[in-house]
């Protein structure tokens, strides 16, 4: 499993004057807590946060975080703010990661077989992704950095649920625990019909559609001008025997 390190520093101070000084110097204001200990806020230099956020895998591990004059901390990230128009972390939240307690964290999917699976191979089906994360719950020491799908023997209609999932040694779906009743077994994955075939028959059922009813309109018609040719004889005949 790979390995993650933030350096960080420990602040006193705090509020939005105080954050908005940090952001200016380059840095992050963050916070660690949870576990046994109290809350401890920090600062962390933002482009090294930002360098490891572009890695998928950091959001899902235990990360090491080496406080100056403080020793270090295991814990994972819990919450991230960004600014809503510019390129920059505004907060950071860590949960201190305790040995031999369960932790609940969501992970990333990784989705594998797709293109050789026989409903996209064969029969000119779509893959239609459902969840790309979930939240599982595990031991620290057991934490994964993504659950795979496997989804090499699907057919076209066929899916994959959460129960069906094969999930690392000790590691739960938060959704399938507890009693039967409560648990939430989703779809996961499955493939589909091509959203453009599926409107491409829509379209000829309506034209057929449409040409019957104009047929049946003509039909109609051409029954009518029959009928009254035939009453204009009758009339006719009628006249002549005056």
């Amino acid at each position: 499993m790979e390995a993650f390190e933030l350096n960080a520093e420990k602040r006193t101070a705090k509020g939005r004057a105080e954050n908005r000084r940090l952001r200016r110097e380059g840095r992050v204001p963050a916070i660690i807590y949870g576990g046994n200990g109290e809350p401890v806020m920090l600062t962390l230099e933002h482009n090294d946060l930002d360098h490891h956020l572009d890695n998928e895998a950091f959001f899902s591990h235990i990360i090491k975080i080496n406080v100056a004059g403080g020793g270090s901390e295991e814990v994972v990230l819990r919450d991230l703010q960004r600014h809503p128009a510019k390129p920059f972390i505004e907060h950071a939240d860590f949960l201190r990661i305790v040995a031999g307690e369960a932790l609940r964290m969501s992970v990333p999917l990784h989705f594998v077989g797709e293109e050789e699976c026989p409903g996209v191979a064969d029969e000119d089906g779509v893959v239609q992704h459902n969840m790309n994360d979930i939240e599982i719950e595990c031991l620290p020491r057991n934490l994964p950095e993504y659950i795979e799908v496997d989804c090499s023997k699907l057919h076209l209609h066929d899916s994959v649920h959460l129960s069906e999932l094969v999930l690392p040694e000790g590691v739960e779906i938060v959704e399938l625990m507890g009693d039967e009743e409560d648990q939430t077994d989703r779809t996961v994955v499955s493939v589909q019909v091509p959203r453009a075939a599926i409107e491409l028959e829509a379209e000829d059922e309506a034209e057929a559609e449409a040409a019957a009813e104009a047929e049946e309109g003509e039909a109609g018609e051409a029954e009518d001008g029959k009928s009254e040719g035939e009453d204009a004889g009758d009339e006719s005949g009628e006249d002549e025997d005056k």
